[in-house]
């Protein structure tokens, strides 16, 4: 048993190192940092390139991939991202975050190559020494994470508990403005906060990559865990982070003493502990009213801050035009009939990616209704996607139901769940909700994705098109028909009772409580369409590529999808559309005319598109539309009439009293 427990010890030091960087930048910024994972894998990726690629020892990699490059990698992602974000709201930070997780991992591939195999090693030499205490062997990179974790917390608790540089950190978390009116540099403590979670991310990355891989998926698989400690500790409380974290890994090793580590048992059992714990967590401070998102800095922070409000958009009123005639209702009038156009000039192989992106248009809608007008961050939908898919070919596949009464009847089913998550974490905080979502979008992948029967060796279950679309270019038609009427009750939806308390609650949860309105409530009704409309989508994508292909449904994905249609513009009805045609169409560009390296360039762009939400919260459309609107009205400007020469002679002088006096008169 004490083998176990020592297994456990090792797995949780790395988890408590994630959770304790996770809860330090949260409590010292008022971020929470979704990309942690991505900037773990990009340290220990460096490492990896020195110590194996370069065949540099482990301490000089160490110093230069920890004691270099990690601080260096934190300060410029706080210069160029982070110190934008600050005041800005839970959903900027979220979305923001996201896209850097989205953009980091590729940008690292293409500076230092893409592996091929992900084994890597740790802090340990090689081949791995053995340790006995107690009749119970301990190798290399256990001893290293113990002795991780040992540094990070008498380093952690002695420099924020006992010198100058954790007052200024205390302070700054209480109020930047006072810190400063102090003598006090919050952007040099802020620098070192960050650089600081940086070697924390980085440390945390090259000791799992030993056991779990280094893979951009096992980091954020490791975030994930995390998550449960950070919710057990309200985001704030480090040291209850930590001792979780260490009871995760735990029991995580005792459980395997019990089942067979390579059984599908433990497969689906081993992954549950974080995701079951998290829940329990969740449900023992709900009842205790106390959770709820980290308001960062003091009212005077907030008061003297002039960044823009995300949700204040374009300036100019079209409301008291006819729907026709209003710039919105136009664009997205030209953009559908461009895409409606566009299958019948192509050949097979563009139009196919014409209709795969057309059917994830339909699920990205859901991302619209969530996070364009609900405005929470739901990291889940493409898990919603995913189940609707699997349902609906076990319907039509095994239980020979029409595909598209499939599609719908399955989507029936797998709204309840959205639902339910909705009601368990709305009303604890926009930030609970990123993170259950996420967590529970890798746990069914874990436990439902990846089951042999539905899985089927990578193929997925079958799930065909009707016979009267088997070409692509009438299942195109079928799909936008589909996304025409979604889009048609998404539009409904804005306009009525519902749709007016879900805009008032996204403008001010403040203002819409003197109203007399139900925030959860109101968040938990909007749940309901989105999980319905993710699931359609889900059907789709299946059956345009005939089969619930397993990795079309991953998370990590889903944070793509979320990446590419803030980038394009969350709010927006045809913003969708032109998402999910460009998640299809730019890599086929990409792959067919230019070099092989370049192939994750658009993923880069989608993630550095979600980035610059801090900036431009209406994304490309709203932006080059009021740019467009600017022009027009600028050109529709009379021009100014030539001036008359007569205005524009030399008025006589004459003198008076010794001076000159213009204008020929006085009085």
């Amino acid at each position: 048993m004490l083998s176990y427990v020592l297994v456990g010890l090792s797995l949780g030091a790395i988890y408590a190192i994630a959770a304790g960087s996770l809860v330090i930048t949260y409590v010292a910024s008022g971020i929470f940092n979704l990309a942690f994972a991505a900037m773990a894998y990009t340290v220990a990726r460096c490492y990896y390139f020195l110590n194996t690629e370069q065949s540099w020892g482990i301490l000089a990699s160490a110093v230069v991939s920890l004691g270099v490059f990690a601080p260096l990698l934190g300060i410029a992602l706080y210069a160029v991202l982070f110190r934008h974000l600050r005041l800005r709201s839970t959903l900027v930070k979220l979305v923001a975050t996201i896209g850097l997780s989205v953009a980091l991992p590729p940008l690292v591939n293409l500076i230092f190559g893409k592996l091929t195999n992900p084994t890597a090693p740790g802090l340990a030499p090689r081949p791995l020494g053995v340790v006995t205490v107690f009749d119970t062997a301990i190798n290399g990179d256990q001893i290293a994470t113990y002795l991780g974790l040992l540094v990070v917390l008498a380093t952690g608790i002695g420099l924020l508990r006992l010198t100058s540089v954790g007052l200024k950190v205390r302070a700054l978390v209480d109020s930047e403005a006072m810190t400063a009116l102090n003598g006090i540099s919050p952007g040099r403590v802020s620098i070192g906060v960050w650089a600081a979670s940086s070697v924390l991310a980085g440390l945390a990355g090259i000791l799992l990559a030993p056991t779990a891989g280094l893979s951009s998926e096992a980091m954020t698989g490791l975030m994930a865990t995390a998550f449960a400690a950070v919710v057990a500790a309200r985001l704030r409380n480090l040291g209850v982070a930590i001792g979780v974290a260490l009871l995760i890994g735990v029991i995580t090793g005792v459980v395997q003493r019990f089942v067979n580590a390579d059984s599908d048992v433990a497969a689906k059992l081993v992954p549950s502990v974080p995701f079951v714990l998290m829940l329990l967590f969740l449900i023992y401070h709900a009842f205790r009213g106390q959770a709820g998102d980290l308001v960062s800095s003091g009212g005077l922070d907030r008061a003297i801050s002039t960044q823009a409000d995300e949700n204040i958009s374009s300036t100019r009123d079209f409301s008291d035009r006819p729907l026709w005639r209003r710039p919105g209702f136009i664009a997205a009038a030209i953009v559908f009939v461009v895409i409606a156009i566009l299958p019948t000039g192509l050949d097979e192989y563009w139009t196919a990616r014409i209709t795969a992106g057309i059917c994830l248009a339909i699920a990205m809608l859901s991302y619209t209704l969530v996070v364009g007008e609900g405005g929470m961050v739901w990291l889940s939908q493409i898990t919603f996607a995913g189940l609707g898919a699997i349902i609906a070919a076990e319907l039509a596949t095994n239980q020979g139901w029409s595909p598209l009464l499939a599609i719908v009847a399955a989507a029936v089913v797998v709204t309840p769940v959205g639902v339910l998550i909705g009601i368990i974490t709305i009303r604890l905080g926009d930030l609970y909700v990123a993170l259950v979502t996420l967590s529970f979008g890798l746990l069914i992948t874990t436990l439902v994705f990846t089951t042999d029967s539905i899985a089927n060796y990578g193929m997925g279950v079958a799930l065909l098109r009707p016979d009267f679309v088997s070409d692509s270019t009438s299942f195109a038609y079928l799909a936008l028909a589909v996304f025409a009427v979604v889009a048609f009750g998404v539009f409904n939806l804005r306009r009525s009772t519902t749709g007016l308390a879900i805009s008032a609650v996204r403008w001010s949860e403040n203002g819409s409580r003197t109203l007399g309105l139900s925030i959860a409530t109101v968040k938990v009704l909007l749940t309901a369409p989105a999980t319905f409309v993710a699931a359609v989508g889900g059907g789709f994508l299946a059956m345009n590529f005939g089969s619930t292909l397993p990795e079309s449904f991953s998370p990590f994905l889903g944070m793509v999808w979320l990446a590419v249609l803030v980038t394009i513009g969350s709010r927006s009805i045809v913003a969708a559309l032109v998402a999910g045609v460009l998640f299809y169409l730019m890599p086929a560009i990409f792959d067919n005319y230019l070099p092989s390296d370049l192939a994750e360039v658009p993923t880069i762009l989608f993630g550095l598109g979600a980035i610059a939400v801090a900036r431009n919260p209406e994304g490309v459309i709203a932006q080059f539309g009021d740019a467009a609107l600017g022009l027009a009205a600028r050109l529709r400007r009379p021009s100014p009439p030539p001036p008359d020469p007569a205005d524009t002679a030399p008025s006589p002088t004459q003198e008076i009293g010794g001076q000159k006096v213009t204008g020929g008169t006085s009085a």
